[in-house]
C-alpha cells in the first residue's frame, strides 16, 4: 500500500478528543496511537483530556513492556514486530475505508488482542485490519492495554487487580464518545478478540461500567477451561512479585514477571496462562456469581462464540518429539486422539458450548462457530490462532508461517475474504453463514446441550 504522510492532504477528523490528523494508506485511512486514557504505574486509567492542539496520529501505539515470548515468536516471526515498548501505552488506532465521511455511520469493530494477558500489542503487524476494513466497509479500532505485572497481577489491596481490563473499558468509552467523528456508529459496536482477547470480551459482558458500550461480542478461542479456581495461583504470584519496588525500572519488571510466571507452573494447566482476570475484584463479580452475571447480561449482547477444531495442535507442536509424530500420518492420528482432540475440548470447546447454551437459555441471541480451515494440509492447521491470517492478512506477515503451509497466498486471501465477510455480517447485525472454503461452521444458539 502507498502511504501518505501527515500534511495538507492527510485525513483529518474533528472529534471530541481533539483534531486528529492521520494518514492515507491505500484503500484505508488510519489514525494510529491515539491516547484514550492516562495511568501511572499500578493506577486506574483516567480519561484523557481533549487535546488543545492537533493530534498527529501517524505512529503505531507502543506495546506494553513485556519479556520475550519465544513460543509465539517461532510461529509468527515476531510477537510485536518492530513496535516500541512503553509503559505509557494506553493508546488505540482507528482504521476506516479511505474517504469515509463523518456521517457514514459504519459498523464499528473493536479489536482486543490476545497473548495470554502477558504479550502482544494492538498494532502488532499480524493484526493489520486493512483488508477487513476495505472489503467490508467497517471501522476497526485496535486497542493496546496493560499486560502482565503492570496490568493483571494486583492483589486488590495496595495494587488494584484487573487494571488491563479497566483499560479496555476506558477505550470503549473513548469509542462511544469519539467514533462518530471517524464515520463510525457508536450504537453499533462489536467487541471482538482472540484467546486472552476473547476472554476479555466475554468478561466485558459482566462489567457494569461496560454495559451499553458494545452491542455485539465475537469471542474467539477463549480459554474457558482455565478460568476457574485461580485464586491460590494468583495469590502465589502476587507474593512472588511483592518485593518488587513500585518504581522499579522496566528491565527489573520484565525479569520479575518471568519469575512470577515460573512460580505458577506448579499449578498445572492454569500455570501455562498465569496472568489473567481475578474475580471478586473491581470490576468483576465473585467467581460464585459469575454464571448469574452472564445470564443477566445475555439479553443485552448478541454473541458469536467459538473455537478452532485443533486448538491444542499449536501447543503440542512446541514439543519436538510430538511435532515429529504429527508430521507422519499414522503417528499423527495417535497424537490427535490422545492429546489434540481431548485438550482442545477441555480447554476451549466445552466451555464455548456451555457459554453459548447458557446465553441462549437466559434469553440471549447469537451463534456458535467452529473453524477448521486447512486441516489436513499441515500439522498446525486448524490450531490456536489459525484464523488470524485469514482475518488480518497483513502483507509479508503470515506468508512464511507454518499456519498457512499447503496454501498459496492467493488462497489465503480469497478464503479469508469469506471469513472476514462472516465476521462483518455479524457486526452489521446480519447472519454469519457457514462457509466450507473458509473452514467455518456456524450454528444458531439454542438452549440445548451439544450432542458432540
Amino acid at each position: 500500500m502507498t502511504e501518505t504522510p501527515a500534511g495538507a492532504g492527510a485525513p483529518r477528523w474533528s472529534a471530541p478528543c481533539g483534531t486528529v490528523i492521520g494518514r492515507h494508506d491505500g484503500p484505508v485511512d488510519r489514525a494510529t496511537g491515539i491516547r484514550y486514557a492516562r495511568a501511572g504505574r499500578y493506577e486506574r486509567p483516567q480519561p484523557a483530556a481533549a487535546a488543545s492542539s492537533p493530534v498527529h496520529a501517524t505512529e503505531p501505539a507502543p506495546a506494553c513492556p513485556q519479556p520475550p515470548m519465544p513460543f509465539l515468536d517461532e510461529i509468527v516471526g515476531s510477537n510485536i514486530g518492530d513496535l516500541p515498548q512503553d509503559e505509557d501505552c494506553l493508546r488505540l488506532s482507528v482504521t476506516v475505508p479511505a474517504g469515509t465521511p463523518a456521517d457514514a455511520s459504519l459498523p464499528v469493530m473493536v479489536w482486543i488482542h490476545g497473548g495470554s494477558y502477558a504479550a502482544g500489542g494492538g498494532d502488532a503487524p499480524f493484526y493489520d485490519p486493512a483488508a477487513l476494513v476495505a472489503e467490508q466497509h467497517v471501522v476497526v479500532v485496535s486497542v493496546t492495554y496493560r499486560l502482565g505485572l503492570l496490568g493483571f497481577l494486583g492483589n486488590g489491596e495496595d495494587i488494584p487487580a484487573n487494571l488491563g481490563l479497566l483499560d479496555i473499558v476506558a477505550a470503549l468509552r473513548w469509542v462511544r464518545e469519539n467514533i462518530a467523528a471517524f464515520g463510525g456508529d457508536p450504537g453499533s459496536v462489536t467487541a471482538f478478540g482472540q484467546s486472552a482477547g476473547g476472554d476479555a470480551v466475554a468478561h466485558l459482558m459482566v462489567v457494569p461500567q461496560a454495559r451499553g458500550l458494545f452491542r455485539r461480542a465475537i469471542i474467539q478461542s477463549a480459554p474457558f477451561g482455565l478460568l476457574r479456581g485461580r485464586a491460590r495461583m494468583s495469590a502465589l504470584m502476587a507474593a512472588t512479585a511483592a518485593p518488587l519496588a513500585r518504581d522499579a525500572p522496566l528491565e527489573q519488571v520484565r525479569a520479575v514477571q518471568q519469575r512470577v510466571a515460573q512460580a505458577a507452573v506448579r499449578h498445572g494447566l492454569k500455570g501455562q496462562m498465569p496472568f489473567g482476570l481475578q474475580y471478586g475484584h473491581d470490576p468483576l463479580p465473585a467467581e460464585a456469581e459469575l454464571d448469574t452475571a452472564w445470564r443477566e447480561a445475555a439479553p443485552h449482547v448478541e454473541v458469536l462464540v467459538g473455537h478452532t477444531t485443533r486448538e491444542a495442535a499449536l501447543f503440542t507442536a512446541r514439543i519436538p518429539p510430538l511435532l515429529s509424530r504429527m508430521q507422519h500420518p499414522r503417528r499423527a492420528r495417535r497424537v490427535e486422539r490422545l492429546l489434540i482432540t481431548p485438550f482442545t475440548r477441555r480447554l476451549y470447546g466445552r466451555g464455548a458450548e456451555r457459554f453459548a447454551q447458557r446465553h441462549a437459555q437466559a434469553g440471549g441471541t447469537g451463534y456458535r462457530y467452529e473453524f477448521s480451515w486447512g486441516v489436513g494440509r499441515n500439522p498446525v492447521a486448524g490450531a490456536h490462532i489459525s484464523e488470524l491470517p485469514l482475518l488480518f492478512p497483513g502483507h509479508d506477515v503470515w506468508e512464511r508461517t507454518p499456519l498457512v503451509e499447503g496454501h498459496t497466498w492467493e488462497q489465503v486471501l480469497s478464503d479469508g475474504a469469506r471469513l472476514r465477510r462472516a465476521w462483518a455480517d455479524f457486526a452489521r447485525g446480519g447472519t454469519p453463514r457457514s462457509d466450507p472454503r473458509a473452514g467455518l461452521r456456524v450454528l444458531p444458539l439454542t438452549g440445548a446441550a451439544s450432542s458432540r
